[in-house]
């Protein structure tokens, strides 16, 4: 959590001390030095990777158009697509939450032909669908707004906090879930 929002500080203290060009040093130095240090503990480095390609993408799209809010661009497109997306599975009666979970799990599909399971992972899905249309509506408002360093704080504040909310809701489901699964007789597969 703290990784990712790191290079967002950086940016939005960068861009109030000496303007764009540095907040745009400041992100991508700092996710570099954070990808170094994870290399430097072993530490899985992929996501610092990510990370570092991500950092460089929003810095490039803020340097080309010369705005230091266009450095949120992506993130909060992002929410849009994913609040549209996990929407549109719960009206296709697939809410992504089940999908990906029993995907990631290895516990099949049986979870699709219960009705109460089909409606608690629907339930988490519009959960996630809150939460990333939220995000979208708050930081587009504030991104039009061009309130940059408000719009960084709602990035962090407004990440991995509500993230935590969803994947609640999604443990909830899938807990709730496997348990009536394995009463009616239903193997993990």
């Amino acid at each position: 959590m703290i990784y990712s929002a790191l290079p967002v500080l950086a940016f939005v203290i960068g861009n109030n001390i000496g303007g764009l060009k540095t907040a745009i040093i400041a992100a991508l130095a700092l996710s570099v030095v954070i990808a170094a240090e994870r290399l430097l503990r072993k530490e899985s480095i992929m996501p610092a990777v990510g990370g570092v390609f991500g950092v460089a993408i929003a810095a490039g799209i803020s340097w080309w158009t010369g705005s230091a809010k266009d450095y949120f661009l992506i993130g909060i497109w992002s929410n849009l697509a994913a609040a549209l997306v996990f929407g549109i599975s719960v009206l296709a009666r697939r809410p992504l939450a089940g999908v990906l979970w029993n995907s990631m799990t290895g516990r099949g599909t049986a979870w699709q032909e219960d009705r109460r399971s089909r409606r608690d992972f629907s339930i988490a899905t519009l959960v996630l669908t809150v939460i990333f249309a939220a995000r979208f509506a708050v930081q587009q408002y504030l991104y039009q707004a061009d309130e940059v360093g408000t719009l960084g704080t709602a990035k962090i504040i407004m990440g991995y906090p509500l993230l935590a909310v969803g994947l609640l809701a999604v443990a909830w489901a899938a807990r709730a879930s496997h348990r009536r699964l394995r009463a009616a007789g239903h193997a993990e597969h």
